[in-house]
């Protein structure tokens, strides 16, 4: 029972892991006459339109842990066979390699996707502030 925290505390960081950057908005005129609720609204409707149009979102989020997570375990296993041929095990360094690898990889995943927002890709940002132009907002940044 010393770990029944862990199934909380992970399933927080995978949800921390899905947020994604958003558009921050200058209050003018038109924002100040939808408010907050439909600006909210027309941000989805554009970032829908982005990527039904074929610009990705992308920037990381779990794509990012399970790349960090494979490479982890790629690194660990030649790691580990290496160490394992020095002491005469090939097999089984390689297996303990990639499973410490592949821990390593998954918590640094974990970690830099939690620290920080997944930054969307350049087209993706660009067709959302152009969407969001046209209808009247004004587009200071992204966080």
């Amino acid at each position: 029972m010393k770990q029944a925290w862990s199934v909380p505390v992970i399933g927080l960081l995978l949800l921390t892991a899905c947020s994604s950057a958003h558009p921050v908005l200058y209050p003018n005129g038109h924002f100040q006459s939808v408010g907050k609720e439909v600006a909210q609204q027309d941000i989805d409707a554009c970032k829908q339109l982005a990527e039904s149009s074929g610009a990705e979102e992308g920037g990381g989020g779990p794509g990012r842990v399970a790349t960090k997570t494979a490479v982890g375990a790629g690194i660990g296993a030649a790691g580990g066979a290496v160490g394992g041929a020095i002491s005469g095990a090939v097999g089984r360094g390689s297996m303990i390699g990639a499973a410490s690898g592949a821990v390593w990889g998954l918590l640094s995943g974990i970690f830099s996707t939690v620290t920080g927002p997944a930054h969307p890709t350049q087209a993706y940002t660009n067709f959302v502030n152009r969407c969001l132009q046209e209808k009247g907002y004004e587009v200071t940044g992204w966080q």
